[in-house]
Parts: C-alpha cells; sequence; structure tokens
C-alpha cells in the first residue's frame, strides 16, 4: 500500500511503472513482492522527495518509515532525538545491518519534477529519497520472506549531511549491538542505472573542518615593521600549509587541503587586527586522518612565528574514511552478482567526498557501494548537490535486490 499523498500532486501523478532490471533472478518471493510492489516503492520515494526535511528535523520522515514498516507486523523503534529509525527482521543470533540516509540538503530544487520539493530552501538532492524508499523496499521484502537465515537489522540515519554525522547517533543509541557487518549504497550519477560500483579499501575520504583565526596589534600599511603584518601572514599560511603537509605525509594518502573562505580588513592602508581562514583537509588513509591534527597546528605555528602573528585554531574532526574489507565487499559482490547479473557489476573510484557511513566502520566490517543512477547517454549526468540532480528510477528496484541479496548471501 503506498503512502498517503504518494501521487504528490493536486490533481495525481500517473505512474507508469519501471523496468525491474533484476527480474526473474529470484529468490520467488522477491520477485513476486517486486511485481506487487515496485509502484509502491516509487511512490515511497516521490513522496519523500517532494517533502524533504533537513538534518535532525526529519520527523515526518521518521514517521513514515514506521508507518510502512509497521504495517506489516515490524516492531521498529525511533532514536531517542525522535527521528531516525532502527527495525530488525527475522530470528536468530546473527545480524547483519543494511543503511540508508534519509535527511534532505538544504538547496533549492531546480528540476521541474512534478513531485519537486514544495519545501524552500530543502531538497532531496543527494538522493536520500532513493535510499529510504529502497532500504523500504528492502525491509517490506525481507519480511514476506518464507525464512530468513538470521536477522537483518534496518538503520535509516538522520543527519548525514552534517559533521560528524547522525551515525553516531545510531551507534550511541546502540543500532550496532550484535550486528556482524553492515552495508549500504549511494546514489552515483556517473554509474548507469543497473550497475553496481564496489571498491576494496578506502571509497570515500575524512573530512575535517579547520578554522584559523589570526590577531595582531594592527598598524598603518606604511610601518608594517612596528607590527605584525596579519594579511601577509594569512597568505603565508594559504600558500605554505598545503605544500608543507605534502612534504609531512605519505603522498599516497590522497591528503588534500584546499580553502574556501578567508576574511581581514576593509581599508587598503590599515593592517587589520584579526582575520580568519577556513577550509577543508581531506585524507583516504586512516592513521593519517589521526595524525593531521597536531601536525597541522604544529606546522601552523612553524609558519607564524617569524611573522609575529597570533593565532587560534578550531580543528573539528569530520567523518573517517569509508573503508571497505575484502570479505565484506566479496559478499556484496555477490549479492549484486544476484540481484542484477554479472553485468551489473562495475568499479568504482575512491573519492575525496566526506560519508558517515565510516563511522559504522569503526565498529563492525562492512561494505559501502555506489548505485547506477544515470539513464546513460544521451542522456545528461546531472552531479549530486546541485539543484538540478535527477535519477533513473529503474535504480530504486536494483537497489533493492541488491540489498536484499547482499543480506542473504551474507548470512549464509
Amino acid at each position: 500500500m503506498a503512502a498517503p499523498g504518494a501521487l504528490l500532486t493536486e490533481a495525481g501523478v500517473s505512474m507508469a511503472p519501471v523496468e525491474d532490471l533484476g527480474a526473474g533472478r529470484g529468490p520467488f518471493w522477491l520477485d513476486d513482492w517486486l511485481r506487487a510492489n515496485a509502484t509502491d516503492v516509487l511512490a515511497w520515494r516521490r513522496h519523500i522527495h517532494a517533502h524533504p526535511e533537513l538534518s535532525r528535523n526529519e520527523f515526518a520522515t521518521t514517521e513514515l518509515i514506521v508507518s510502512l514498516l509497521s504495517r506489516v507486523g515490524l516492531k521498529p523503534w525511533v532514536l531517542p532525538g525522535g527521528t531516525g529509525v532502527v527495525c530488525d527482521i527475522g530470528k536468530g543470533e546473527r545480524c547483519v545491518a543494511l543503511r540508508a540516509d534519509i535527511d534532505a540538503l538544504p538547496l533549492t530544487e531546480d528540476t521541474g519534477l512534478p513531485y519537486s520539493s514544495t519545501t524552500e530552501g530543502a531538497a532531496h538532492m543527494c538522493g536520500h529519497d532513493a535510499h529510504t524508499a529502497i532500504l523500504l523496499g528492502a525491509g517490506r521484502a525481507l519480511a514476506g520472506a518464507p525464512e530468513l537465515p538470521g536477522r537483518v537489522r534496518l538503520i535509516f540515519q538522520p543527519a548525514e549531511e552534517v559533521m560528524p554525522g547522525g551515525a553516531l547517533d545510531m551507534v550511541a543509541a546502540g543500532a550496532l549491538e550484535g550486528v556482524e557487518r553492515i552495508y549500504g549504497l549511494h546514489c552515483d550519477p556517473r554509474l548507469e542505472a543497473g550497475k553496481v560500483g564496489t571498491r576494496v579499501g578506502a571509497l570515500t575520504s575524512a573530512a575535517d573542518l579547520i578554522e584559523l583565526r589570526l590577531t595582531s596589534p594592527g598598524g598603518h600599511t606604511s610601518r608594517p615593521h612596528l607590527t605584525a603584518d596579519l594579511v601577509y601572514a594569512l597568505g603565508t599560511v594559504i600558500t605554505s600549509l598545503p605544500s608543507v603537509l605534502s612534504r609531512r605525509v605519505d603522498p599516497r594518502s590522497g591528503t588534500v587541503l584546499v580553502w574556501g573562505a578567508v576574511h581581514a580588513g576593509q581599508a587598503a592602508n590599515a593592517v587589520p587586527q584579526d582575520g580568519v581562514l577556513r577550509g577543508t583537509l581531506r585524507t583516504a588513509d586512516h592513521e593519517v586522518w589521526k595524525a593531521l591534527e597536531p601536525l597541522v597546528a604544529s606546522s601552523v605555528e612553524s609558519l607564524l612565528a617569524p611573522t609575529g602573528v597570533g593565532f587560534s585554531l578550531d580543528y573539528r574532526r569530520g567523518v573517517p574514511p569509508v573503508v571497505s574489507d575484502e570479505e565484506s565487499t566479496a559478499l556484496m559482490r555477490a549479492g549484486v552478482e544476484a540481484a542484477v547479473g554479472e553485468t551489473g557489476l562495475a568499479g568504482t573510484e575512491q573519492s575525496s567526498g566526506g560519508e558517515d557511513f565510516g563511522w559504522y566502520l569503526e565498529h563492525v566490517s562492512g561494505a559501502f557501494a555506489r548505485l547506477g543512477v544515470w539513464s546513460g547517454p544521451p542522456a545528461p549526468q546531472a552531479d549530486i548537490h546541485r539543484p538540478t540532480f535527477v535519477l533513473d528510477e529503474r535504480a530504486l528496484l536494483v537497489g533493492v535486490r541488491t540489498l536484499v541479496h547482499t543480506a542473504l548471501a551474507s548470512l549464509a
């Protein structure tokens, strides 16, 4: 049964069924469930897409998830903060987890879709609406299985789009207790629908935030020798710190510092008394990530010492890199092959983007994969985090099948 209002416009939107690229691959109960409920999966995604909610405010989305799971006899529970859902399916000591993120981005949609966001300044431009609908589909399909070889835990996580991420809330609430492996999918607009990209090792990078505040007595630009030249000091850090780090960490770690904002002064002939520099520091190496904060602090101190400018460093650790282990990745690849065939298997590149799925992998083994959502040529590739991002809805059914088969392979 579709969610109330799932057709999403005042007049209603007619939904033609999408092609099930894995049809007939079984098991029989999954094929039967998708034949009967594929349009519901689309409807859930469109409903969530039209009603996006920002991080830690996903109350209506949480309510919808709880309602849809409860209707098939499951017993979901909500995190103490009121957003985010955990739900077990099946019985037994062994348990694997499947995770989806449920929050939207603070963007205004510009796709022209009939089910576009109805909330100003919020939109699902990262595919979390698809992730949520896919996990709902996988969960309800698994709930109808004649028998499962263990338990499957559904984790609908809030606040992925903020640092350090809602995954920490999930871990603190006990969502990983008893879990032996965890899996997740993320939309990839560079990969065609029907394909799932996997990779052993680092898939995403750690992403930390740096805010550096500089101070000086200030003064006249005609007499820089009588003060501490704050703007010159800012320039020194801007140009030199990335270079210093490139010589202090293993170049194979994919470590990169990029500045995003700098502010100082107003008048052309006055040395300002304060300034601020902000940027992101990313690395794909877990050991390097642990060493970066003291390395940045000591490097900044050394660079600024000759200038006489004071500073305070606010170093905010973000998320760890997502590192998929070999065994979990092999199980997920087996799930993809069972879901859509060998042609659905694809490799994928390591990204400098951050993803808080990495927090789960600090506690249990697991794998993360990229779900193809591009319709293929000549359709354009609309990147995520843009107001124009769209996805091929055939990917929703591929995602359902992939998660179901990955859970079964992991519990076999």
